[in-house]
């Protein structure tokens, strides 16, 4: 443009136009020239004199096509990576983005121990003054022991020669992770970890301060040397790979204790109590992980803990100290704990605790995470006959702090084992299985830019990540042999706690919580939230979480945090196809409204290979003639002719033979509804042969049931719900535990949701541990 303007500015100039050869009968007065009639004869003589003025122009009119193009090009790609972005964001978490090899180091600079080293540390989490176990490990010779503080600690705690970080000094070292750490937890250990590895830790024992080291020697129980003149040159008993679908085991039955399970073992895992028929054998050195028994009280959960305890008598499980060691080989995984396990360097990356589950489930989850990136370096996790004795001094926390271990943590080994990464560090394959687990609802995005935090800390402190090896999962499993078969037949020892029989069963409510599990574990139950998700949204998923495959919920309003999902109550099955599609292996699908209470021991008999709705139930189901109707009706029936019309011929046929008038519309409220497995292509049909056209959920329902069978086929289970328009005025009246769902239940805050685990506490008697 600026060379338009000066050319235009020039011959605009006020000289008069010189005499040129009349050349055409175009008039001279158009176009004044300022060159002679020679020189335009003469184009080499033009151009060579206007060379520079061409070239110039040139320049400046590629500079600017090139300007405008990168410009709409650079356009274009934002516009592109934002929307990418935003639809990104709606379906999963952002990845991080690390430079790995641009992190600079993380000194002491802050602490009196920034020239002091060891090699051995035991990290601690204290929230009172040193208790005698404390002392009594703050004395075994070769260890450092790390005591982490958190907001309840005292702000005077001291025990001579054990090293005390307070919050304060926590928020002085420098870490990234500190960011994301809850005051008043013990996942602060993380800090201790990283202090520890910073100051020389090449064995780190992660333990609480309530366990006394049995024999005050650590090096007697755990392999604390792998390699060198010290190490123990053995071979190690191993569970049997025999069976590929066996994902996780209970190893207290190897240890004595049958009936004793661990915390952190899938409620579904607690009925499996028979002994191994053999084992194999593994060479040592690669234990980089070691999970210790504890006698007295063992790590249980709060299931075993409230349904075993015989009124005030304190717990004093012994297990089996002369059994051997057993080590898991891959595919197979077993509850690790932060209270009594040994990890050395080469997995020292495995000691993050996760900051986004509940309290109790932050360790066990750790354990399962860091057990499968654990394979891809060849290492493997060993456990030990007991190597401390912590003693039942404690409250038992409550169920609601474990509730991300009973609702996730079968479906979460089952995810790990079939987990496969192409990545070739280890630090970037860490990375994306805690992506991963964030995109399955393991975790919150939460734990992702905490993991991403930890691993550039680590690498900030002086930490060198292992090599990967090949995965023996991907590789063809040899036969085990007549050989190679090792046995070892545990011993049966007593159980002191009165609440078990030792007949190799469980006690009646576990008995019916594993059943329920077991019948509904591959169902997938959705829920339409009409109320404030941000105060039920979790209750909803404690609740039906223990029983089913797992839960999904729609709400109005999209909440990630929460991962709750939009939709629109409206036209709730528009969003069944994508759910189906991301549960391709579930055996089937529950609707539920969050109006409607489900008394899910009441669905044992019902058919899962058929359709269930309240066809029966005439206040949810009834038929309403559409002369005299308002236009809603018409339209609604307007709509269902159209779709009808274009049906295949099987869904036709069944729905003409179901719906004998075209003079009503059925309209079923459809609070609840199953969809099998087989009938999941003919939902998906039917959802696109109505395509945009505005029908409602209401009439939606009872015209795609119709269609798909007959209602004779329809299972009957819910005909006998309890149903009502209005809420009566006395809700526990209203409720029964006999029927298999009532109608309808407004729940919108944490004391209703109380209110209702009581009274449905009548047919799940465990349900008392929510609250």
């Amino acid at each position: 443009m600026l060379v338009q303007d000066r050319e235009d500015g020039v011959s605009k100039s006020p000289k008069g136009p010189k005499p040129i050869r009349e050349r055409s009968s175009i008039p001279l007065s158009r176009t004044p020239n300022r060159f002679n009639g020679a020189k335009n004869l003469d184009f080499s003589t033009w151009v060579s004199e206007n060379l520079y003025k061409i070239l110039t122009i040139l320049l400046l009119i590629s500079t600017i096509a090139i300007f405008f193009y990168l410009r709409s090009a650079a356009g274009d790609t934002t516009t592109l990576l934002c929307l990418q972005s935003t639809q990104t964001h709606s379906i999963r978490p952002e990845f991080p983005k690390i430079n790995w090899n641009n992190i600079p180091a993380i000194l002491d600079k802050s602490t009196p121990y920034a020239n002091f080293r060891s090699e051995k540390w035991v990290v601690v989490s204290v929230s009172d003054y040193p208790s005698d176990s404390l002392r009594k490990l703050g004395r075994i010779k070769g260890w450092q022991v790390l005591a982490v503080g958190n907001s309840k600690t005292p702000k005077d705690w001291n025990l001579k020669g054990t090293i005390f970080l307070s919050l304060e000094m926590q928020a002085k070292l420098g870490f990234r992770v500190v960011d994301y750490l809850p005051y008043d937890s013990y996942v602060r250990k993380t800090v201790g970890y990283l202090f520890a590895i910073q100051h020389g830790a090449k064995k780190i024992l992660d333990m609480d301060d309530r366990g006394d080291v049995i024999g005050d020697d650590i090096g007697k129980h755990f392999d604390v040397e792998l390699i060198g003149e010290d190490a123990r040159q053995e071979v190690i008993l191993q569970y049997s790979h025999d069976n590929p679908n066996r994902t996780v085991v209970n190893p207290y039955i190897h240890f004595g204790q049958r009936s004793v399970w661990p915390r952190g073992l899938p409620l579904e895992n607690v009925g499996e109590i028979g002994h191994e028929e053999f084992y194999t054998e593994i060479f040592g050195g690669k234990q980089l992980i070691q999970q210790g028994i504890s006698n007295g009280l063992p790590d249980v959960d709060s299931v075993f803990y409230f349904t075993r305890k015989a009124g005030f008598e304190a717990f004093d499980i012994r297990f089996d100290e002369h059994a051997p060691k057993v080590a898991l080989p891959q595919g197979m995984m077993v509850p690790v704990n932060s209270f009594n396990t040994l990890f050395h360097s080469s997995a020292f990356w495995g000691l993050m605790l996760p900051v986004s589950v509940s309290t109790m489930a932050s360790d066990v989850l750790r354990g399962y995470w860091t057990q499968r990136l654990l394979w891809e370096i060849g290492g493997y996790v060993v456990v030990y006959p007991p190597t401390i004795h912590r003693y039942d001094r404690i409250e038992g926390y409550p169920f609601s702090e474990e509730k991300d271990l009973h609702v996730n943590v079968g479906r979460l080994t089952k995810f790990l084992v079939a987990w496969r990464s192409s990545k070739h560090r280890l630090f970037e394959k860490i990375l994306e299985l805690s992506y991963a687990m964030a995109e399955e609802g393991f975790w919150t995005v939460q734990d992702v830019k905490f993991t991403a935090a930890w691993l550039q800390d680590l690498l900030a402190v002086g930490y060198m990540q292992p090599r990967l090896m090949s995965l023996e999962l991907d590789r063809p499993r040899a036969s085990i042999g007549h050989g190679d078969r090792k046995e070892f037949v545990p011993q049966k020892l007593p159980s002191v706690h009165l609440g078990v029989e030792e007949i190799g069963t469980v006690n009646y409510e576990i008995a019916n919580l594993i059943k329920w599990r077991k019948n509904f574990g591959n169902v997938v139950l959705i829920i339409f939230c009409s109320g404030p998700v941000e105060r039920t949204a979790l209750e909803w998923r404690l609740l039906y979480g223990r029983i089913f495959k797992t839960v999904i919920i729609l709400s109005d309003q999209k909440n990630v945090d929460l991962a709750v999902e939009k939709g629109n109550l409206d036209y709730m099955y528009r969003y069944a196809p994508k759910i189906f599609d991301r549960y391709t292996s579930a055996e089937g699908f529950l609707f539920l409204q969050d109006d409607t209470i489900l008394n899910y021991w009441n669905l044992l008999q019902a058919d899962k290979s058929k359709l269930w709705i309240a066809n029966k139930v005439s206040k949810s189901w009834h038929a309403v003639p559409v002369a005299n109707k308002s236009d809603w009706f018409v339209k609604q029936a307007d709509v269902v002719k159209k779709v009808v019309a274009t049906m295949p011929v099987h869904l036709q046929v069944n729905y003409k033979e179901s719906m004998k008038s075209d003079e009503t519309l059925t309209i079923c409220s459809s609070e609840i509804f199953y969809i099998p497995r087989r009938f999941v292509s003919d939902f998906v049909d039917l959802v696109n042969l109505v395509g945009n056209l505005d029908m409602h959920h209401k009439v939606a329902m009872p015209m795609f049931f119709t269609a798909m069978d007959s209602p004779q086929n329809f299972d009957s289970v819910l005909h006998s719900m309890i149903y009502k328009k209005k809420p009566p005025g006395n809700l526990t009246t209203f409720y029964s535990a006999e029927a298999p769902a009532i109608h309808p239940w407004k729940v919108s805050s944490e004391q209703e949701f109380i209110k209702l685990i009581r009274v449905m506490a009548a047919g799940d008697p465990l349900l008392m541990e929510l609250v």
